[in-house]
């Protein structure tokens, strides 16, 4: 994470529930033997992958709510998430938590913490929804699953992921953005944005 996302443009009305169902859905499709399989993250398996979604979802939850601790001062490249046990059945709660926290109002208030940044509530609630909305994406191409982001959250990732004069893109979060047609599906242009293929294949 990067202090230049606090110059990040805000757009109003940001909602994590349908970027959280997404990968809700998606966790009864996942087959134990695919845990040990590749992802679009270089550095994480299947398994590492879906760890990185329960810490992230438990950190991005605490900074909505102020709760500051080893949660919210980490950094997520501090180690190899390890994917805790009962995984399919704790995350849906937790997600359910993180977007029920970001709802309160007080959540975008002042400042916050995640991944050992300090940054401003209202910018936190973006950062947290793109890591939903590309996650999400990873989970379902890694595991073979359909994957339907709503416009609104899509349009979200797009316009973080996308530098600007004023908002340098941070290499150390994500990799060079890969071309695509100006005509490519939202979902292709907001992951390859991120630095992802967005025909990549669990063999490639």
């Amino acid at each position: 994470m990067d202090t230049h996302l606090e110059t990040t443009p805000m757009i109003p009305t940001i909602d994590l529930e349908p970027a959280a169902r997404q990968i809700a859905g998606l966790l009864d499709g996942i087959d134990e033997q695919q845990l040990a399989g590749p992802t679009p993250c270089p550095d994480y398996t299947v398994r590492e992958l879906l760890a990185h979604v329960v810490g992230l979802t438990t950190a991005f939850r605490d900074a909505a709510r102020k709760d500051f601790g080893p949660t919210t001062d980490t950094a997520p490249d501090a180690a190899l998430p390890v994917l805790p046990d009962g995984w399919r059945e704790a995350l849906p709660p937790l997600l359910d938590e993180l977007v029920t926290a970001w709802r309160d109002p007080a959540a975008r208030q002042g400042m916050t913490r995640a991944g050992g940044v300090d940054l401003p509530g209202e910018v936190a609630a973006v950062v947290a929804l793109d890591e939903l909305v590309i996650h999400g994406w990873d989970l379902a191409r890694s595991t073979g699953q359909k994957y339907e982001a709503d416009e609104a959250s899509l349009l979200v990732s797009l316009a973080m992921l996308t530098p600007s004069e004023t908002v340098p893109r941070s290499e150390h979060i994500f990799g060079p953005p890969v071309p695509v047609p100006d005509d490519a599906p939202l979902v292709d242009r907001a992951v390859a944005m991120s630095g992802r293929r967005p025909d990549w294949q669990p063999g490639d």
